[in-house]
């Protein structure tokens, strides 16, 4: 006799379907166009009704094999020592983004969160239209200590920390692998930090998106390799300049949220209290 779902199993398959297709579609431009998953799914997770702190969750979550196999299949060309306080500067700061987010999440409305995503978003696709750093064999240590911190503080204020390490690492005339390698490294030491800390301030909000960005994994492996055998169909240029106005276009309607999507609900303009509701659409 077959058992029959219950109401809490049809709400979680009715959760995942939205996250594991947000997801799936960040990872494939990210396989195709080598950069843009943390830039695509955090708005698109605020757009489905999460916020800050679970889409974060989700993503790093669901980059985790993606970052363990890079660093394995990169690790002749890992320096522990180079990543070593680059990744410790990095992890110090996480907790200052996330604090800060919290005390956003405590004073603005949901509508003035997605702005600021826009903003984020819109101001890092700019960032890396127009900069475009020169590689040198060795820059000034001044650039790594504000790169590090600063993509620390980013990564837990909005989840989107990488953007600042790229630009960083593109100004060093290192090979392909090496660069990769070094980001791959720098994602997967501050990974089980970060988690850590958006458990200790944001608690059990965290475990459903967790929890379906897992579920989510044999989709996400078949998004990497379509997204692969694409970049290499149609070039890497290619899909930058399709993925980078895509984003443009995500800035722009972050910012443009409250005429976008009128107000429906006073939660929608209400800043976050401590009995506003779980993630959607179950709590």
């Amino acid at each position: 006799m077959k058992r029959r779902l219950t109401i809490d199993e049809m709400d979680f398959l009715t959760a995942l379907a939205p996250v594991a297709a947000i997801l799936s579609i960040g990872i494939f431009v990210q396989s195709a166009a080598g950069f843009a998953a943390g830039l695509l799914i955090v708005p698109s997770m605020l757009w489905i009704g999460y916020q800050i702190p679970e889409a974060s969750t989700a993503l790093l979550v669901a980059t985790i094999p993606q970052n363990i196999l890079g660093v394995w299949s990169l690790r002749d060309c890992i320096e522990p020592k180079s990543i070593a306080w680059p990744g410790v500067a990095r992890v110090l700061a996480l907790p200052i983004g996330v604090y800060v987010l919290k005390l956003i999440e405590q004073n603005y409305p949901v509508v003035g969160i997605r702005q600021f995503v826009g903003g984020v978003v819109l101001l890092a696709t700019l960032s890396i239209i127009f900069i475009r750093p020169k590689p040198r064999p060795t820059i000034h240590p001044i650039w790594a200590w504000l790169t590090f911190p600063l993509s620390g503080f980013l990564q837990g204020l909005v989840g989107m920390g990488g953007p600042v390490m790229v630009f960083w690492v593109q100004a060093h005339d290192w090979s392909s692998r090496r660069t990769r390698g070094f980001l791959f490294g720098m994602y997967l030491v501050s990974m089980i930090p970060a988690l850590a800390v958006l458990w200790y301030v944001f608690g059990h909000r965290i475990v459903q998106p967790a929890l379906l960005s897992a579920c989510s994994l044999p989709c996400l492996i078949l998004a990497t390799q379509l997204g692969l055998r694409l970049g290499n169909w149609l070039g890497r240029d290619r899909l930058r300049r399709v993925t980078l106005a895509l984003l443009l276009l995500m800035g722009i309607s972050g910012l443009a949220t409250p005429w976008i999507q009128p107000r429906r609900s006073e939660a929608e303009t209400a800043p976050e209290t401590e009995s506003a509701p779980l993630s959607p659409p179950f709590q």
